[in-house]
This record gives structure tokens, sequence and C-alpha cells, in this order.
């Protein structure tokens, strides 16, 4: 009897499984469409886009038009010193409000980080015309920096890494003092190395989200001299000029590429990361 209870569960949880995996590579398979969507067309001349078939003509004279048609080299340098500019100081700013608030005596710790944690809450483009006025009175209009400026402080970053520091041993840090090291020292050899997971998937989550930054950067920007890619690419369905899919889908592939390449190469480190981010 027993054993037949033990078959039928197993039989049970084996269907589960199994729905369950259908499940996920479905909602995988959604996800994907658009970009199979986007190598489609891109790969494809514009006589055959409409053509669903896997004997169609295939070129990669889109890609060559796209790279021709807007200047490429100069927006790919934009956004990659704009999201470096942006990581670095959102790295250090948040790991030193992280560790002030895990490790200095603050009367007011537990308020401060509520206030942090409340930025969260708001999503940047309700602070748009606030942000814009800002920048503008401080003549940064039209910048790298002006894009980059109300990005340097994350509350995020702030989180992972206050959660992260709460879980080292302050014992570490007693020793270290002990043996006459400074604060900066004990974050250096100490904090950061152990923290190091975490940076890899903040860093992963930041250079992805201002790689694909839209809205700000075209309020801000009036010249090609500091536009990133994003905004580069509304070149391609400019309605005086006809929105021409096959250079849209190849424009895509190629901005979107190097964020593909990146995750692939952390995309373990980037789960890990997040798995032991929680609140501890």
């Amino acid at each position: 009897m027993s054993l037949i209870i033990t078959l039928t569960h197993s039989r049970s949880f084996s269907i589960k499984k199994i729905c369950l995996n259908f499940v996920i590579w479905v909602a995988a398979l959604l996800w994907f469409l658009p970009i199979l969507v986007a190598i489609w067309v891109a790969i494809h001349p514009a006589s055959e886009q409409g053509n669903i078939s896997l004997f169609t003509a295939l070129t990669l004279q889109n890609f060559v038009n796209a790279w021709q048609a807007a200047p490429f080299e100069r927006y790919f340098l934009n956004t990659i010193m704009l999201v470096l500019m942006i990581i670095i100081c959102q790295l250090v700013l948040a790991t030193m409000a992280a560790y002030a608030l895990v490790r200095f005596r603050l009367k007011w710790s537990g308020i401060l980080f509520s206030l942090i944690l409340l930025q969260l809450m708001i999503s940047p483009d309700v602070l748009i015309l606030n942000n814009y006025k800002t920048i503008s009175a401080f003549g940064l209009r039209d910048s790298l920096l002006g894009i980059a400026l109300p990005y340097f402080a994350s509350a995020f970053a702030i989180f992972l890494l206050r959660q992260t520091f709460k879980s080292i041993p302050v014992v570490l840090e007693e020793a270290a003092i002990v043996e006459g090291a400074s604060r900066f020292y004990i974050l250096r050899r100490i904090y950061i190395p152990l923290a190091k997971p975490i940076y890899v998937a903040f860093a992963l989550v930041s250079i992805s989200f201002h790689w694909n930054d839209f809205l700000w950067p075209l309020v801000i920007t009036d010249s090609v001299k500091v536009r990133p890619l994003t905004v580069g690419l509304q070149l391609f369905s400019a309605p005086e000029q006809g929105v021409q899919w096959a250079l849209i889908g190849a424009a895509t592939l190629i901005t979107s590429l190097p964020l593909l390449i990146l995750f692939l190469i952390f995309q373990r480190q980037f789960v890990q990361s997040f798995m032991r981010a929680g609140i501890r």
C-alpha cells in the first residue's frame, strides 16, 4: 500500500514538474519573441520580410546600411562613457553610505535608511521636470554629466550593500582596528572583497538600465555629440522618413548585442548574487 502511495505521489510530482517546465518555456518564448522578430527582419531583404519561410534569401546588408545611416561610433562612445561614469559614482557613493549605515552609530540611521528606501518608490520619470530645471540651472544641459548626475546616488545599491555589510562579522573589523588598520583600509580589504558578487549583480542591472534609458537622455540632449544609442535609434523611426523595419531591426540588434554578451558572460554570478542578497 505504501509503495502505491509513493508511486502515485511520484507520478503527480512528475506531472507538476512537466507542466511547470512547459509554462516556463512558453513564458521564455513569449519574452524572446520580439528579439526573434528583430532578427528575422534584420537578416532578410525588405521585399522578403513578409514571407515566413526558411528558404527566403538572407542578407547582412541591413546591418551595413544601419551602421552607415547614423554615427554609431559616436553613439557607442557616448553610451559607454555615460554608463561607466554612472556605475563608478553609484558604487563609490553606495559603498560609503552602506558602510556608514551599518558600522557608524548614527542617531537617526533608521530614519535616514527609510528616506533612502523611499527613493525606490519614486519613478525617475516623475522627477524629469525638476531634474531638467536643476540641470539647466547648473549649465549642464546637453552634456554627459547632465545626463548622469541624477543617477549618481542609487537607493537600490545602498540597500543591497547595506544588507551584505550587515552579514559580515564585526569581529573582523575589530581585529583589523586593533592591528592599526584605517576605516578605508578595512573597507577596501574586508568589506568590498566579501561583497564582490553583489557589486557584479548591481553593476549588470545598472548597466542594462542606463544603456537602454531613453526618455531622460532625449529630454536633456540636443546634439549628436552627447546623444546615446537609444536616442540615436529614433532616427530610424522618424515619420518624415518612413519606418524602415529592416534598419530598425538591424540597429536594435547592434545596440543590444553588447548587453547580451555581458549577461551571457556573467549570468551565473548575476543569479547567485541576487539569491544571496535577500533581506538578512
